[in-house]
């Protein structure tokens, strides 16, 4: 897990993709890393991690799904009104990207969310992340129209996408 979350930092949009820099997570403790993949390992019922291995056991991409429940608040302030899935942490290598593995990591994060009993799912995406937001439209995500402001960097905001179940 801390060897693909750094190499996903180290990405050339990394700045508009994650919360978090590369200084920041090279310098957490290995038991930073050890709570994090148990708080969303096969079992949890709050928040559930995908990995995608290649032939020889290297993590090629991964994504989390966290479960958000109605009448709560999110992470930015805003209210939840439904019970709903969050998609977020998502990060493909380079060399692995452009084919099924993402769309297949979709594919189990929502059929997860899905059969937790999420009404719709969602992930926040920078406004200007345009890979990422092909990626999402790709795999049948579409702009909610909320708008989230990035208090650390005034004047930019992220996008709600969201994929509602039907």
């Amino acid at each position: 897990m801390k060897e693909l979350r750094l190499d996903s930092l180290r990405d050339p949009v990394a700045h508009l993709a994650f919360l978090e820099t590369y200084e920041e997570a090279v310098a957490r403790p290995d038991s930073f890393w050890e709570d994090r993949a148990a708080g969303a390992a096969e079992g949890e019922t709050g928040a559930q991690q995908f990995v995608a291995e290649g032939s020889d056991g290297r993590w090629l991409g991964q994504l989390v799904v966290l479960l958000e429940e109605a009448g709560t608040t999110d992470w930015a302030g805003f209210p939840v009104e439904r019970r709903q899935g969050h998609i977020v942490g998502v990060y493909v290598r380079p060399e692995a990207r452009g084919g099924e593995l993402t769309k297949a990591l979709f594919a189990a994060g929502l059929e997860w969310a899905w059969g937790a009993g999420a009404e719709r799912v969602r992930l926040i995406v920078h406004e200007d992340n345009g890979r990422a937001q092909g990626l999402y439209r790709k795999v049948g995500f579409v702009p909610s129209g909320v708008r989230v402001p990035l208090p650390q960097v005034p004047g930019e905001s992220e996008l709600e996408f969201v994929l509602e179940r039907y």
